[in-house]
């Protein structure tokens, strides 16, 4: 929309859709860290896919929803499809090879800020003000602060599969901007076209790379598949396209930041990985860059007039 277009009015509502995204999807990296120890990374990537398809086709039909028939539809669906989930979580899965499962969640929350520059500088189609970059910048703080100086310090050790995962969120971050072109189906519809063209396009791929006849998966491996298919891939892109459809590019991205303590902490807790000692710090910096990218400046400048009043 035009930078100077009104915004809709949020409720607490599509605030919670924010939440319960970040949830979703926060979930994405321990899960794979957990597949990937049985599961080659193409293979793993098309199952869950085309398991979310699966998923995602039994409620559509008993919605009574069909998915459209039409070149043009199918079009939008693979664009999406390939910049939001095909190219970077190959992108990613091959990395979590490499980097923990808590720093790529750090990494990968950096989707909000390139996401702020690309409409900044590139398509400004909406307003992309001083308190998101604020809110950016704070986002950015309390990555630094999670992650700690000293696991900052040993970036380097894996730095291709890091700036693998950063070059994937950068496609996250244009996959959020050019969703807007699909608000005009149902979110379900979306990710429900969206994932099984890319279950499909990489099936072909897995069986003659991966031979998956000849894998033998564990059990936790295949949990991590099925649950990575329902919550992170089907719940999570229905709710992505939700969100950008009642919240707009910049406040559904916030959402990268909200990944952070949930996947940091899902990591700790599913892999035992350690959290650096101060967490704390990170996670009011987090917070306040969430609130400052998220919370409308109308509602900023009621509580100072309230502050001044009194």
């Amino acid at each position: 929309m035009p930078a100077d277009a009104p915004q809709p009015r949020r409720t607490w509502r599509d605030y919670l859709l924010l939440l319960a995204l970040a949830g979703c999807w926060s979930s994405t990296y321990p899960l794979t860290k957990i597949g990937l120890s049985s599961i080659p990374p193409i293979t793993f990537i098309s199952a869950r896919s085309l398991l979310a398809a699966a998923f995602l086709f039994v409620i559509l039909r008993a919605r009574g929803l069909r998915i459209p028939t039409d070149g043009k539809a199918w079009k939008l669906f693979a664009q999406q499809q390939t910049i939001n989930s095909t190219i970077p979580f190959l992108l990613i899965t091959w990395a979590q090879q490499y980097v923990p499962a808590s720093n790529t969640v750090v990494l990968a929350s950096t989707t909000p800020i390139f996401a702020f520059l690309i409409t900044w500088g590139i398509t400004r189609h909406e307003p992309a003000t001083l308190l998101k970059l604020v809110g950016a910048i704070l986002g950015l703080a309390g990555t630094a602060a999670i992650i700690g100086l000293d696991a900052l310090a040993t970036l380097d050790a894996n730095i291709l599969a890091e700036i693998v995962i950063l070059l994937a969120t950068i496609s996250f971050a244009f996959a959020t901007i050019y969703g807007l072109r699909l608000t005009e189906y149902d979110p379900m519809v979306v990710a429900a076209g969206s994932l099984l063209f890319g279950g499909l396009i990489l099936l072909p791929l897995a069986l003659i790379v991966d031979h998956p006849w000849t894998l033998r998966p564990t059990a936790e491996a295949l949990a991590a598949t099925v649950a990575m298919g329902i919550f992170s891939s089907a719940f999570g892109l229905m709710l992505f396209y939700m969100c950008l459809t009642r919240l707009g590019t910049l406040t559904t991205n916030a959402q990268g930041y909200l990944r952070i303590p949930i996947g940091v902490g899902l990591s700790v807790l599913l892999l035992g990985e350690s959290v650096p000692a101060n967490l704390a710090l990170g996670l009011v910096l987090v917070m306040a860059g969430v609130a400052a990218m998220t919370i409308p400046a109308t509602s900023y400048r009621k509580w100072i007039n309230r502050l001044l009043s009194r």
